[in-house]
């Protein structure tokens, strides 16, 4: 993780941990640190707990992070909540930690106190918690709520239990009325007003998948378990050979899977590379049966292997072909290459929930889809605008790339819907001063009026804060022929909504024609228990050689496989 220095040899998050300790003041009294500007700053005091001045300088790494936030709320309930309460609302002689002044001071004030404690010892130090995960409960509690600039947000979304919370206002839906075959559509006419209800930190806790438990399908099709025991398995692709090629992101690492055994399973599973920075994207290289490469979109990078038809592990190292923006916010990099094979496009999400580029030079060529010869050579910006193209695919019918999309938080339950939609080069889709069109954020408010008009309203609008992270055309023989052509989309699932919604794998008809009518369908669902806890999170999708289709889960690191039987 980044920090800024001082001319002390003392990093400033050295500085900070140690004062935290209660060390500081005993090193920087050693020699060759009595003259030094950083005791100065380290002295001074800040009105957050007294916190030290050199605290508020402390830049958070994950500012703005959707990901980071939802992992700070699983880590806020199972270490704060006990004492500061489910929705961080505070009791008795606790403060609140939502709409307090936690809301008005900086990231690294709150790291600071979260790492030292209280001197009266009421608020322990969690020292012992890894840096990441203290930044991650900091991310979280920033959004309950950023204080939004154009008018007053209300409270928090107070948190109910699922099967006491009403009905989500139609079209708008949660996971108790998900249901294999229901149709949903939404329309700009149904969006609310901003603020219309409050923002929910509402992070899934993850949980194991009771026995009796299975990812439920529309009738005709059967669930069986493809494969397990995996470790954070994200996007997924079929090499032209049949190959399954998975990226297991957080253990830095691309799995090949071969064939598939009577009972569904594969027969053969190596390691095809390591060693990688949050792989997520997976391409190959050049169209047709004989691909030369395989590319990786690295958290940072793009690079790529050479690559022989079956093989199982890489034969040469990583070729680096292109850096990418990275740093905090959305790390998943997918990519896709043109029909013709001459664009490499590569998705590269915000660094933050509602940062503004003008001001924010770390959102330089983010929220974007980045264009790039094969070689890695003539980057261009593709489309812009589009908070976090998570996932790029290219209809093999007419070429036409498509792209779903994470959209903002923290206007409430039913604003902003993920969406799907086709691209148009050159396109603006609106992020982060406009929504769905001619939609201004108020956080923005007045800024880029000429840009209006130009903010693209999508082709299909999803359930807010769905999380939506992959998508691929059906070009199977196997399902029924209305399927042909149609894209399925896994659901990430909401930590921003109060009642979690997402958590399933969805169907957008194009009606044999490649064009969207607005509507979707709920296909897989099942990966939440009544009681609110989750027990899986789809994030993959891809089209079996046998026709079936095959989806990660990496909230119970499986990847499971829907066949088509009719009647049997």
């Amino acid at each position: 993780m980044a920090s800024r220095t001082f001319a002390s040899p003392l990093s400033l998050r050295a500085q900070l941990l140690l004062a935290a300790s209660g060390l500081l003041g005993l090193i920087l009294a050693l020699p060759g640190h009595a003259a030094d500007p950083a005791p100065a700053a380290a002295e001074a005091q800040t009105q957050f707990h007294k916190a030290p001045a050199a605290a508020a300088q402390l830049e958070n790494p994950f500012k703005g992070s959707g990901s980071a936030a939802a992992a700070g709320g699983t880590l806020y309930a199972a270490n704060c909540s006990g004492c500061h309460g489910r929705n961080a609302g505070g009791s008795g002689n606790i403060p609140a930690l939502a709409h307090s002044r936690v809301q008005q001071t900086t990231d690294g004030e709150v790291f600071w106190f979260i790492t030292k404690g209280s001197a009266s010892g009421a608020m322990p130090s969690w020292a012992g918690l890894p840096e990441q995960q203290r930044w991650q409960i900091v991310t979280y509690l920033k959004t309950l709520v950023d204080v939004p600039t154009a008018s007053a947000a209300p409270a928090a979304a107070v948190y109910t239990t699922p099967q006491s919370a009403p009905p989500p206002p139609a079209p708008f839906t949660d996971f108790r009325f998900e249901a294999p075959g229901t149709q949903r559509k939404i329309t700009l006419g149904d969006l609310p007003a901003p603020y219309a209800t409050g923002s929910s930190g509402n992070a899934p806790s993850v949980v194991q998948r009771p026995a009796d438990v299975w990812p439920q399908a529309p009738a005709g099709f059967k669930v069986n378990l493809y494969a397990k025991d995996l470790h954070t398995p994200r996007v997924i692709h079929t090499a032209p050979n049949g190959d399954i090629f998975v990226a297991e992101s957080d253990a830095g690492r691309i799995r090949v899977f071969r064939g598939m055994k009577a009972d569904g399973t594969p027969e053969r599973s190596e390691i095809f590379a390591g060693n990688l920075k949050q792989p997520y994207g997976i391409a190959f290289y050049p169209a047709g049966p004989n691909p030369q490469w395989v590319y990786i979109g690295d958290t940072d990078a793009i690079l790529r292997f050479p690559y022989r038809s079956g093989d199982l592990q890489a034969s040469g190292p990583a070729q680096h072909i292109a850096d990418l923006p990275h740093g905090g916010g959305h790390w998943t990099r997918d990519l896709v290459f043109s029909a013709d094979g001459k664009t490499l496009y590569a998705a590269v999400g915000s660094g933050s929930n509602v940062d503004d580029p003008d001001t924010s030079p770390a959102e330089k060529n983010r929220a974007d889809i980045l264009a790039f010869d094969p070689d890695g050579a003539n980057m261009r910006v593709h489309a812009w605008g589009i908070r976090n193209p998570s996932g790029l695919a290219i209809d093999p019918a007419d070429g036409q790339l498509w792209c779903t999309v994470n959209e903002r938080d923290g206007l409430g339950d039913n604003l902003v819907p993920d969406y799907i939609t086709s691209v148009r080069a050159g396109g603006f889709y609106g992020w982060p001063w406009w929504y769905l069109g001619a939609h201004q954020d108020p956080r923005h408010a007045g800024k880029h009026s000429e840009l209006k008009d130009q903010a693209i309203v999508p082709d299909v609008l999803l359930q807010p804060h769905n999380a939506s992270l992959q998508i691929a055309f059906y070009e199977g023989q196997r399902f029924p022929r209305e399927y042909s052509g149609d894209l399925f989309a896994s659901e990430h699932g909401s930590w921003n909504k109060s009642v979690r919604a997402g958590y399933e794998v969805i169907r957008v008809p194009l009606h044999q024609s490649g064009n969207a009518g607005g509507e979707y369908q709920d296909f897989l669902t099942g990966f939440v228990l009544p009681d609110g806890s989750a027990w899986g999170r789809p994030v993959g999708v891809a089209v079996a050689p046998d026709g079936s289709l095959l989806v990660t889960d990496d909230g119970s690191n499986s990847i499971w496989r829907v066949d088509y039987i009719g009647n049997q």
